[in-house]
């Protein structure tokens, strides 16, 4: 925690002067993305944890190569035994079947076809990451904007302790979506489009983006983007019906870092809430789609926010979503965001003191959420206090 409070003091420092400076010589750049690589490296190298998601990626993809299906198949099941690899005997909620999308699916199965391991889950995930850069670079050149801000997204502490540390299949559906967006500000509408609905395929947050795509992409190209993620359910199908897994249970009882979601599960039924969650975000998309003039990176980042803050869970890693997208002083807060989550960290540890996993201390939240909230007071009193422009007078 204290490496990575420096590291959140140290990447403040770097944002105020990415935002304050226009343009960044090339070397510079360079030798930042040289550093952020140079640090991967380093949480690459460190072993997964015993009970961490990508236990679970290992165990799917090896499902589907066996012939399985692992939106089926449960973990714990005594018939499954002998499918087990010592890599997988660990994993997490192992009396629940898989909650992660066909996207996410194909993804696991093709990796694990070169190597079942979590490392080579892990250094895929880095590939994707590094991915990133480059799309992020041609999207900042597009909108005529510094190359230096590349470095925003990739010195963020998140990014390593989440992509090369753990493992976490977000950063492909970033990378999708991502994709998808430099589509969209090159017109190429079907590559749009298919980039959105593969990463909806991957998990299911960035479907509150989809006002943002309205009359920026043809009927014809939402059909084919319709048809192909249709497609990558084909190898699930049960009887017919589309799978979902364990999804349906983690909206019912999982539990985490939601205050929003934790506040009104007292007075409704936790389905409406998700609902109401997925209608935030589609609400604020429909509302920057209707006032932004032109195309940026921050009208992607604010409807997925919007529609975390509102959910049952809210794990870190999900905030890779809105790392790529986190160019400009407006989702300062956001940024911020990224960073107080981090203390969110200690549950971890609570666990390894054999404390059962439940509601973080009041501390962390007060933390975590307090600094948003005060730095949004801040930011909106500074717009009130304002005074006008003057204005000349005619006489």
């Amino acid at each position: 925690m204290a490496s990575l409070t420096l590291a959140a003091i140290v990447y403040f420092l770097a944002i105020r002067e990415f935002f304050a400076t226009p343009r960044f010589a090339r070397r510079v750049v360079v030798i930042g993305l040289v550093l952020a690589a140079v640090w991967h490296i380093e949480f690459l190298r460190v072993p997964s944890g015993v009970d961490d998601d990508i236990h679970r990626y290992v165990w799917d993809g090896r499902l589907q190569r066996l012939g399985y299906n692992p939106y089926i198949v449960v973990p714990s099941d005594p018939a499954a035994k002998g499918l087990h690899t010592p890599e997988t005997r660990n994993l997490n909620n192992p009396d629940l079947p898989s909650p992660y999308p066909a996207g996410a699916q194909l993804f696991f199965r093709a990796v694990t076809l070169i190597q079942e391991s979590t490392f080579a889950l892990k250094v895929a995930f880095v590939v994707c990451e590094f991915a990133i850069v480059f799309v992020l670079l041609d999207v900042l050149r597009c909108t005529r904007q510094g190359a230096h801000l590349v470095l925003a997204y990739a010195w963020n502490p998140l990014l390593a302790i989440e992509v090369a540390g753990s493992g976490h299949i977000d950063i492909v559906g970033a990378l999708l979506l991502v994709v998808s967006a430099a589509a969209l500000v090159r017109r190429w509408r079907a590559t749009a489009a298919v980039g959105l609905g593969l990463a909806v395929a991957v998990k299911l947050l960035p479907i509150v983006l989809l006002p943002l795509y309205w009359k920026r992409v043809r009927i014809r190209d939402a059909a084919l983007a319709a048809a192909v993620t249709g497609l990558l359910y084909v190898p699930f199908l049960n009887h017919g019906r589309i799978p979902i897994g364990s999804l349906g249970m983690y909206v019912q009882s999982f539990r985490f870092n939601g205050p929003v979601f934790a506040t009104l599960d007292q007075v409704a039924p936790p389905q409406l809430l998700a609902g109401l969650a997925v209608l935030v975000g589609l609400v604020t998309a429909t509302c920057l789609r209707s006032a932004a003039s032109e195309w940026s990176p921050a009208v992607f980042a604010w409807p997925m926010a919007a529609s975390l803050l509102c959910a049952p869970v809210v794990f870190p890693w999900y905030l890779l979503w809105l790392l790529p997208f986190l160019t400009s002083a407006s989702t300062l807060l956001i940024i911020l965001w990224t960073v107080s989550i981090i203390p969110t960290y200690v549950m971890w540890h609570l666990r390894t003191l054999g404390r059962p996993w439940g509601a973080l201390p009041g501390w962390v939240m007060l933390l975590e959420y307090g600094c948003v909230a005060m730095t949004a007071a801040i930011i909106l009193l500074r717009r009130i206090s304002r005074p006008a422009a003057p204005q000349c007078s005619t006489d």
